[in-house]
């Protein structure tokens, strides 16, 4: 049952028709923007987690801690949601507190202290500095790829705008001079054009494939919050005992009670 529901996640979260699905070119825009996002929460992870290490000393460090490893929490938790609505995957189910009536009359560091968990925590840290990695690695595939078929379709432009105003050719020692092959500018503008069509629809697929490395290493799909979730759903529904039962245990009923008999 489990492996069906992860072969159909991974269904539900792959792009097809990438040339003209809108999902293509979100991630695109998304992975643009890794570099940019992988630096500011690298750099927010590290200088608060020095910070309140730096500051134990003195009271301040340790709330700042703890505030540090809910704000990590907040950025894989904003990371996995943004790769959800790329990818059209639906959203997890809300976790609730187990037992918001203890803590609503706890302060804010028991509060703080009591929803700690060092596992999510360090693994949180891990996957920032993930983050930051692949956002360097993801940023520089998708450039390179993106600008390679987007330069062999723009060189008929390019080449046209040269030689009209610099007289420069540029296709004077191309490929074709090496071979002797005599093809006008017209037909090697065909042929690279097409090349570079071919070449932008493989970069496209490389950055679908790219989110789904990312999807995968972000832990989109990893069951840490369904276990939580599905424990939060045992305690919810779990039988109440009814207290008419207790009523009937600590009374009898009714019809088994003895006739009271006067004495005369």
């Amino acid at each position: 049952m489990k492996a069906t529901e992860t072969a159909a996640m991974e269904q539900a979260g792959k792009v097809n028709w990438v040339l003209f699905n809108p999902k293509t070119y979100v991630t695109l825009l998304y992975f643009l923007l890794s570099l940019p996002l992988g630096i500011i929460y690298f750099t927010v992870a590290i200088t608060g987690v020095v910070l309140s290490i730096g500051l134990t000393p003195i009271f301040i460090g340790i709330p700042l801690f703890f505030a540090v490893a809910k704000l990590l929490n907040g950025i894989v938790v904003f990371e996995q949601s943004m790769i959800r609505q790329i990818l059209g995957l639906p959203a997890p189910s809300a976790a609730y507190p187990s037992n918001p009536r203890s803590e609503a009359g706890q302060n804010w560091l028991k509060r703080m202290v009591g929803g700690f968990d060092g596992a999510l925590f360090i693994r949180n840290l891990l996957l920032v500095f993930l983050r930051f990695v692949t956002g360097i690695v993801f940023f520089v595939i998708t450039v390179t790829a993106i600008a390679l078929g987007l330069g062999f379709i723009t060189l008929p432009v390019v080449h046209i705008i040269l030689m009209n105003e610099i007289q420069v050719d540029i296709l004077e020692k191309s490929l074709f001079s090496y071979f002797h092959i005599d093809w006008t500018y017209n037909q090697q503008y065909l042929l690279y054009v097409g090349v570079g069509l071919i070449l932008f629809w493989i970069a496209l697929r490389v950055v679908n494939g790219l989110m789904q490395v990312l999807r995968r290493v972000m832990y989109v799909d990893e069951p840490y919050q369904r276990q939580s979730t599905s424990l939060m759903e045992e305690q919810v529904h779990e039988p109440i005992p009814s207290q008419y039962d207790e009523y009937e245990e600590d009374y009898p009923a009714q019809g088994m009670m003895r006739p009271a008999h006067r004495e005369f």
